[in-house]
């Protein structure tokens, strides 16, 4: 049985299935619109640094064919065919998402879902509809991201800029708008399956294959020979592939002129559609510093294009566009990579002036619920999911939108109990649309997914948690330290907890010889057996003086478990 996950929600997908070899369909609809369905395969930083990782109508596949196209099929909108183990290590993240083709918002959208389907079954889906958006003309429905595994996080964020806002957001850059060019029908499918498709079986024609009437009459113009006949046997089904039940295909639609064709992405286009280089229209000017050889009939020119030498080989470096002439098929402050802000060379400094010097401090937005901008910041988004977040007093250091912060108690018991086992936390409730960025004393902040498990953390080490996720006081039975016992935070569901610490911590796997000290512990797998240690000896202590390290905790568990300790005693 599929598994349905609301905004918001992750998990792994070896939870879901233990195929590598996966079909995405997605199916969006809505009364005179028009989608195009695409997959940003983005790296480390989720950017878009490589285009030929961006899957759409016009790129059907990627180079080593991990991500494939696939088309409308088994009642899908989209589909694609996505192989985990061929994925290279430099895509960390794929991103699937709609934007709108023309007028309209994703308010008007209908009930519409993407899922996951492994051998044939279905395995995951996330239903969304219209009411979830407003004036959002891109959507973010799902992503594939790398965390150890690869993982399924259902988004559900949009833009109100549509496709360049989408585009934007993912490091690319976009070119000026065409002339209008005829309607776009949908590509006609053929009698023979796609070139990316996988191999054939022995036995039914695979959902995404053509359709098995047959070609697609020709067209009144001069024949022009096929560039493969079709095959008498169909190509088999695949074991990604959807049940052959689903509804079919669309019927192929007459040959149009493809309106697509035109580039939609500002790459580095060094060429002109139509072929070869343009030269500039007059001589360009030489480099800042740099003569050149004059043209013949001209008494004081310039050579046009004329390399400029590395920096300080013999000539101070020119600011960015002073003087110079950008090469042909560039425009001004172009950039031929993904990865780099429009304007700014990639791998050289972001440029002169206040932005310049802190681009390299910009927000960084991933459509995810928790983002960590950086080792010591860490950003909720309350617009996901529409969960609160309960959060120490004090640690917003700046917030986006409409939030609302308030007191949140922990009432008489609660308060009896905080004072009697140190594990009192004052928390404020955050609620609203908005992004709510929080911090505490320059520590390392560091968040942490529950999937349904429990992790104990002492409550000085949290900062910030769902309001979700189940917690309480554990107590840590021992002898020979006062009071009898230890205690510390349970917390346990689905939700994210961001645990702070005084420098990089050290995550130690439990062994039955493993102990660590009761003020440098942060957290542990809450499977773990703990076990006061205590080092207090008679024949010792009868000596003056002390080492500092008479009680301990002892870790036991079963291979999985863990510890988390901090280079600082608390």
């Amino acid at each position: 049985m599929a598994r349905e996950f609301q905004r918001g929600h992750k998990a792994r997908i070896s939870d879901l299935t233990t195929g590598t070899d996966l079909y995405v369909g997605v199916q969006i609809s809505g009364p005179g619109l028009t989608f195009d369905i695409s997959c940003f395969g983005l790296d480390a930083d989720e950017r878009l640094s490589d285009d030929r990782y961006f899957i759409f109508y016009n790129q059907p596949k990627s180079p080593e064919e991990s991500i494939q196209l696939l088309g409308a099929q088994a009642g899908d909108t989209e589909s694609f065919r996505v192989t985990l183990d061929r994925i290279p290590q430099q895509i960390r993240k794929l991103s699937f998402t709609a934007t709108l083709d023309g007028a309209g918002q994703m308010s008007q959208i209908g009930p519409g879902y993407i899922r996951i389907v492994a051998g044939g079954e279905e395995v995951a889906r996330y239903p969304f509809s219209g009411s979830e958006f407003s004036t959002e003309r891109a959507v973010m429905l799902g992503d594939f991201y790398f965390k150890d595994v690869w993982r399924f996080a259902a988004v559900g964020q949009g833009f109100d800029g549509g496709l360049d806002a989408l585009l934007r957001n993912f490091g690319g850059e976009v070119a000026e708008e065409e002339p209008a060019a005829p309607p776009q029908q949908q590509p006609q499918a053929g009698a023979v399956a796609p070139g990316f498709a996988p191999p054939a079986q022995a036995t039914a024609p695979p959902a995404f294959g053509a359709p098995a009437g047959g070609p697609a009459p020709a067209p009144a113009v001069p024949p022009v020979p096929a560039p493969a006949p079709a095959p008498a046997p169909q190509p088999a089904a695949q074991g990604f592939a959807p049940p052959p039940g689903a509804t079919p295909p669309p019927a192929p639609a007459p040959p149009a002129p493809p309106v697509h064709t035109a580039p939609t992405i500002v790459a580095p286009l060094h060429t002109p559609p139509g072929g070869s280089p343009v030269p500039p229209p007059a001589p360009a000017p030489a480099p800042y510093g740099q003569a050149a050889p004059p043209p013949p009939g001209y008494p004081q020119p310039q050579a046009p294009q004329a390399p400029a030498p590395p920096p300080g080989y013999g000539q101070p470096t020119p600011p960015p566009g002073y003087g110079q002439q950008p090469p042909p098929g560039h425009l001004p402050g172009q950039q031929g990579h993904y990865g780099a802000p429009q304007g700014v060379p990639q791998g050289a400094p972001q440029g002169a002036g206040v932005l310049g010097a802190l681009q390299q401090f910009k927000e960084t937005p991933t459509g995810q619920r928790w983002t960590q901008q950086n080792k010591k910041l860490v950003r909720v988004d309350l617009g996901i999911g529409g969960q609160p977040v309960l959060a120490r007093q004090g640690s917003m250091v700046l917030y986006q939108g409409k939030v609302d912060f308030s007191y949140k108690g922990a009432g008489f018991s609660g308060r009896i109990v905080g004072n009697a086992t140190g594990q009192e936390m004052q928390l404020m409730r955050c609620t609203g649309q908005g992004q709510v960025f929080f911090a505490e004393n320059s520590t390392m902040l560091h968040p942490i997914e529950l999937q349904g498990d429990a992790v104990c953390v002492s409550a000085e080490n949290v900062l910030a948690f769902d309001e979700g996720l189940q917690y309480e006081v554990r107590r840590i039975e021992g002898h020979g330290i006062p009071g009898g016992a230890l205690f510390t935070m349970q917390f346990q569901g689905t939700g994210t907890i961001v645990v702070k610490t005084h420098g990089i911590p050290v995550v130690l796997p439990v062994t039955p010889t493993t102990f660590a000290d009761c003020n440098a512990v942060v957290a542990w797998s809450a499977a773990s057996q703990v076990v006061v240690s205590s080092q207090v000896r008679m024949r010792r202590n009868s000596y003056p003086g002390d080492t500092g390290e008479s009680v301990n905790l002892q870790f036991r568990g079963a291979p999985g478990n863990f510890i988390v300790v901090q280079p600082y005693e608390i």
